[in-house]
């Protein structure tokens, strides 16, 4: 098992000058981080990636679509340009190391049509994604899907959702992540819906209910580890967490009052409670 943390609770747009934050995180135990990729420049993340080296930390990438840049969008302009910018952030993916890029960028974050998608959306976001899923294969890269809860986009918004998806692009290179906040708004059995989307889950985000420190809201945790642990997963538990340092990025999450103490106390908090809790389940299955 690997553990990370997401960078989103510090910045959008990682820098040199986020280097030690990033010093810290390895400091406190963390296997890796996840880097936001939103300024798609390859050439940038190459020189991150090098950095990141140096401390010995692995990474992972998250990434989304807009409006402007939506691959389910009718306007076929649109889509290509979605599809383009997906295949530039694996270009950033590539340069910087990164194996996973996760994330939803399968249509546009934050908007909204007033029904749920359409048959003809459902096919341009496959068509989309099979493009980029190729395009991942030739970077190195899996994709992990992330479906979201129906406040923040509505092609995906249960497991159930994102397994039919992937199944539709049908690519090796196409596969999903688990979320626990949007499990927890959408699935009517948050641990059943582990079960259901297994085989084609990559990667996992531990977010508390409230976006704050894992294990203190009412995230059903101990349900949680022991039903990954029955389905043998064994890649990252990547915490992700969202404050008040991003002002644009706090509206987008709806984040209007401090969740906790300081970014560094819920990092290592997070950790702790994520490894302890992961170390009860091996113990008990030796």
């Amino acid at each position: 098992m690997k553990f990370g943390m997401n960078l989103l609770l510090w910045t959008d747009n990682l820098t040199e000058e986020h280097r030690p934050i990033v010093e810290k995180l390895k400091r406190m135990g963390y296997d890796g981080i996840e880097a936001p990729v939103f300024d798609l420049n390859p050439d940038k993340f190459a020189a991150i990636g090098l950095w990141l080296d140096d401390m010995g930390l692995e990474r992972t990438a998250v990434t989304c679509r807009g409006v402007d840049d939506n691959p389910a969008s009718p306007d076929p302009k649109v889509r290509a340009l979605g599809v383009a910018n997906n295949k530039l952030a694996l270009d950033c993916c590539q340069a910087a190391g990164m194996k996973i890029m996760a994330g939803p960028f399968h249509s546009a974050l934050g908007y909204f049509t007033g029904a749920g998608p359409t048959s003809d959306e459902w096919k341009w976001a496959v068509e989309s994604m099979r493009q980029v899923a190729e395009h991942a294969e030739a970077c190195g890269v899996t994709l992990a899907i992330e479906y979201l809860n129906r406040f923040e986009c509505y092609l995906l918004n249960s497991a159930a959702d994102c397994v039919r998806f992937v199944k539709d692009v049908n690519h090796p290179h196409c596969r999903m992540m688990y979320d626990t906040f949007h499990a927890n708004i959408e699935e009517k059995d948050p641990i059943e819906a582990i079960r259901v989307c297994a085989p084609q889950t990559v990667h996992v985000h531990i977010s508390e209910n409230d976006r704050g420190t894992p294990g203190e809201g009412n995230i059903p945790w101990a349900e949680t580890f022991d039903a990954l642990r029955e389905v043998n997963y064994d890649g990252w538990l990547m915490i992700e967490a969202f404050g008040l340092a991003l002002p644009a990025l706090a509206a987008a999450t709806k984040i209007w009052r401090r969740m906790f103490k300081t970014e560094d106390q819920l990092a290592q908090d997070g950790l702790n409670f994520m490894k302890r809790e992961w170390a009860k389940r091996a113990a008990a299955a030796v």
